[in-house]
């Protein structure tokens, strides 16, 4: 049976991330895995989080399944931190499950669409981060693209955007990314996000939020804004969100699926058929993440330390942006490359030819994906020169 089979090419990211490793040039850098990077090129673990788990080392006392939603806790803390005192949380038409991080909340998310319509379409940004379309496509749902990065003058097209959004129908579901857009680091305005709000409003589309970024672009509040609004504006909407990035909780695999319907009823219809569909992907949810996230967030003093660690890493991001544009212009490059410095979070796209980025890999040792996406925490000030110089040589 297995002979059959025939091997599927490996997935671009995680196969840059194997080259990466087996090349011997002692000046590579690796602008491609998302995940944050100190200065020394490490990913470190966050000292609340040594805390946390240092904590809940002393005082858990049973490795028994924690139930099917996850932590009630956990789920209070994520809505909490993710809607304020939003109206949503006093009406009760909101709950949240955890999940195995963020992605297994968009699986989630998926299926669950899937059981409100059979193929429902959702559509997606142009361009989203790449394993979006693999997700919600293993659902069986109907994948449909709305534009939103202009290549040509690396900006927002919003006009674009909102035109294809207006052609959206009623019964399918938008895709869209709460702040830090993953790869271009293009992120709507609040005007924009009132804009966008009031399409789905009239429309009557449901919003699907991917929130894997909160505190990695303006603040844990301002990042927010987008989500909030559109809980204000429309009847039901689902939110994914991942403790992957502002917790560096990568390999624990913690994050959450949180639906909104119209009243506390529907809502916990909608919740039953979640909680039917994680029983039937994984069962059971990880414990020791959620464990970790709930604990820093009920305590002042974690919590207050893990706001200025966030910050440290928020701050050395934004730093990094504007440390390439200037060192781009060091080296003599003369294209405009501006754009890097108003973006937000992980990532940027460079703007060059995918034989530019082979060239980088190839000549340079400098790693990113093809369509020049690259992960802006992977710059420092040991690498920054090398990385100038060698986009300098390509262009």
């Amino acid at each position: 049976m297995f002979s059959r089979l025939q091997a599927l090419p490996a997935d671009p990211i995680l196969g840059l991330s194997i080259k990466y490793k087996a090349d011997t040039n002692p000046l590579k850098i690796d602008l491609g895995v998302g995940v944050y990077k100190n200065e020394a090129g490490e990913t470190t673990i966050l000292n609340c989080v040594k805390k946390a788990e240092k904590f809940r080392l002393e005082n858990e006392v049973t490795k028994t399944y924690i139930g099917g939603a996850g932590s009630a806790l956990f789920n209070e803390q994520m809505t909490s931190l993710i809607f304020g005192d939003h109206k949503v949380i006093t009406e009760n038409r909101v709950k949240t499950v955890s999940t195995p991080g963020g992605t297994g909340a968009l699986r989630v998310a998926a299926e669950f669409i899937s059981r409100c319509k059979t193929g429902a379409k959702i559509w997606l940004s142009n361009p989203t981060w790449a394993n979006h379309k693999g997700v919600f496509s293993a659902a069986g749902l109907d994948i449909q693209e709305y534009a939103y990065y202009d290549y040509e003058n690396k900006t927002l097209d919003f006009d674009a955007m909102l035109n294809a959004l207006k052609q959206v129908g009623k019964d399918d579901f938008v895709l869209l990314h709460a702040c830090c857009h993953n790869p271009s680091g293009m992120d709507l305005s609040q005007e924009q996000w009132q804009q966008v709000a009031a399409v789905a409003k009239d429309v009557g589309f449901t919003p699907l939020i991917d929130m894997a970024y909160q505190g990695f672009g303006d603040g844990l509040e301002e990042d927010a804004y987008g989500v909030r609004l559109m809980a204000e504006t429309v009847t039901n909407m689902i939110l994914c969100s991942s403790c992957s990035k502002n917790f560096g909780l990568y390999r624990e695999r913690i994050g959450a699926c949180t639906v909104i319907g119209e009243t506390p009823a529907t809502t916990e219809i909608a919740l039953s058929i979640i909680a039917n569909v994680a029983r039937t992907i994984y069962s059971m949810p990880p414990a020791h993440g959620a464990a970790v996230v709930e604990t820093i967030l009920t305590s002042e003093e974690l919590r207050n330390e893990w706001y200025v660690e966030l910050a440290e890493m928020r701050n050395r991001i934004n730093d990094n942006r504007s440390v390439i544009v200037d060192k781009l212009k060091e080296k003599g490059v003369t294209r405009d490359f501006s754009h890097i410095s108003t973006q937000k979070g992980m990532f940027s796209f460079l703007g060059i030819t995918a034989e530019q980025v082979q060239r980088l890999q190839d000549e340079y040792s400098v790693y990113m994906v093809g369509s020049s996406r690259m992960s802006i925490a992977g710059i420092s000030p040991s690498n920054v020169d090398h990385l100038a110089e060698s986009i300098a040589k390509v262009l």
